[in-house]
């Protein structure tokens, strides 16, 4: 483990903090932009608050250009993300999720790398109605973006029935003890009555001023590592014994985001601290979050993660820290073993019950010429009696699925054309990609739109080189923030312009490794020529049971990378 260090930047306040200050818990004017009839827009700052309330502002790239030179104002539309623990919504969750997208966004839903649901296309006027549809079904958007914690994701895998419902129900738990207290967002959407004095609200654990960023949490159930761990800011490991969870091991300050050519950013994996009981997560998570809000940088928002945090004053610090806010001290961490940290696609049985795993590329569910995505997982919430399944990888389990109605599952599978994606290679089952133009603000090169038709190319090298039933974790990102973790990917590619990418290789099969810059600025044809000869003496060299990533570290093309601290170097 590297004993290096940063120097956080300092400085005044970023102007973030200041709309934080002045926002009166969240509120600021969000209420009086959406009113607004004259533009399809909010308010800047309004833009900002926004986040904490599960929504993003964006506008359609493909089309901003033409609207510029018709002197239109930006096809504003808003993205909203949904609150979901876990990633575990019932039939009647996603019929009403199915119906928002009709009705309200661009008839599309996104399964998110966060096991969530998110809208894109959400018109301003229709966004309270949206929020308000949501809440019919118990779900709810508070939280799912902005400098809070956000999702809490758990291991989705239902095979491990027993341990997955009560890790599952305690992912709920900690993400409702986590919640801001301030009543914004049910007086702004829910019409709640309004508080007629904010001043004497309290935020015990966040404070006025929030998070300095985001912060995100994931509970891994091994041997399976489907949520990443490792790339979470807090990181919970179950730990079973006699077949019971007994506890997690505590890993702090993943994160995958950074910034082209600054080297102080880089994504980060998250290490190991201690032990705790499962009775002591949430007092453990909440401890852990206060010494962020308290010691995080709140000058400089690139360097406010809590991996910075972490970097600049080590492990030992935050150790301590923790155990004396906490009044007692962590247990030393207890043995684990990841073997993957991919879905296991098919037909599966666990605790009597049976569980489908469908590939859903890139998590985007929709109808196309060649598979009615949408309309059969529609026909299929009318009849299942179990829950679905939203994985870290973007894709579906309708799980617990009883013997008496698989057959039924089972005939609406075929007749709409949905697939556990074992006709694709092995590749592009293990692909992952963030959604990117035309919708993110922050894309610098497509992913989303592009991914699919590269790995159609990779695939012809790949049957070529023999590899095609090869497990390899590829993913793709827009840009360096990393929302599709694919500095996790034995090969990932990040946006660097239209069309061009960074390379990296070399991460590891379970999550457990860095990758490294291979080749940068590069498009589609240096892509493929630069993969083919690798791909090819992978498949003439590997030893036995040798993943990529492991291969091409000892074959000399990359370093090995255990610590952000060295991803640059």
């Amino acid at each position: 483990m590297t004993d290096k260090r940063v120097v956080l930047p300092d400085g005044p306040p970023s102007d973030m903090e200041r709309i934080k200050e002045d926002s009166n818990y969240l509120r600021g004017t969000i209420a009086e932009s959406f009113q607004d009839p004259i533009t399809a827009s909010i308010a800047e700052d309004d833009t900002k608050l926004l986040k904490f309330h599960g929504s993003y502002q964006q506008d359609d790239r493909d089309v901003r250009n033409e609207r510029k030179r018709q002197k239109l104002e930006p096809a504003y539309q808003f993205m909203v993300r949904v609150r979901l623990p876990g990633g575990v919504a019932s039939p009647q969750q996603w019929l009403t999720m199915d119906e928002i997208a009709n009705d309200y966004a661009n008839g599309t839903l996104k399964l998110t790398t966060r096991q969530t649901f998110q809208l894109h296309g959400v018109l301003k006027w229709n966004m309270k109605k949206s929020l308000q549809a949501i809440n019919s079904v118990l779900l709810d958007t508070i939280a799912a973006c902005g400098d809070v914690n956000r999702n809490i994701m758990c291991n989705a895998q239902p095979y491990q029935s027993e341990i997955h419902e009560e890790v599952h129900e305690i992912s709920k738990s900690l993400s409702d003890y986590l919640l801001p207290k301030t009543k914004a967002y049910h007086e702004i959407w829910m019409d709640e009555e309004k508080v007629a004095d904010s001043r004497g609200e309290e935020e015990p654990m966040y404070g006025r001023h929030y998070l300095p960023r985001k912060f995100k949490i994931g509970i891994a159930v091994p041997p399976s590592n489907d949520i990443d761990v490792f790339s979470q800011d807090l990181g919970f490991i179950s730990i079973m014994e006699d077949g019971k969870l007994q506890g997690f091991n505590v890993a702090v300050g993943g994160g995958m985001g950074m910034t082209h050519g600054d080297t102080s950013t880089y994504p980060q994996l998250s290490r190991v601290i201690g032990y705790c009981p499962k009775e002591n997560i949430e007092e453990v998570a909440e401890k852990i979050i206060t010494i962020q809000r308290d010691y995080g940088n709140r000058s400089e928002r690139k360097n406010a993660r809590f991996k910075y945090t972490i970097d600049a004053r080590g492990l030992d610090w935050i150790t301590e820290e923790l155990n004396n806010r906490l009044g007692w001290k962590l247990e030393d961490s207890r043995p684990y073993y990841f073997e993957h940290n991919g879905d296991r696609y098919g037909w599966e049985k666990g605790d009597g019950k049976w569980h489908l795993t469908l590939f859903i590329q890139n998590g985007r569910v929709s109808d196309t010429e060649e598979r009615q995505l949408k309309t059969g997982l529609r026909e299929i919430a009318k009849v299942h009696t179990g829950d679905f399944r939203l994985t870290p990888n973007q894709n579906l389990i309708i799980a617990n699925v009883t013997g008496e109605m698989k057959p039924k599952i089972i005939e609406l599978v075929n007749k709409y054309g949905l697939t556990d994606g074992k006709e694709n290679s092995a590749l592009r089952r293990n692909s992952m990609s963030c959604v990117a133009l035309p919708t993110c603000g922050l894309a610098m090169a497509e992913s989303e739109r592009y991914l699919p038709s590269l790995l159609d190319k990779i695939e012809v090298i790949l049957q070529e080189a023999g590899l095609e039933n090869e497990d390899i974790i590829i993913r793709m990102s827009g840009c360096p923030n990393g929302c599709s973790r694919p500095a996790l990917g034995e090969i990932g590619f990040i946006g660097k312009g239209p069309g061009k990418y960074n390379m990296y290789l070399g991460a590891g099969f379970a999550g457990d490794r860095l990758n490294k810059l291979y080749r940068e600025n590069i498009g589609e044809e240096e892509i493929l020529e630069t993969l083919r000869p690798i791909l090819f003496q992978y498949a003439k060299n590997r030893k036995e049971n040798e993943h990529f990533g492991d291969y091409v570290i000892r074959a000399g093309y990359v370093e090995e990378v255990h610590s952000g601290l060295d991803f640059h170097e």
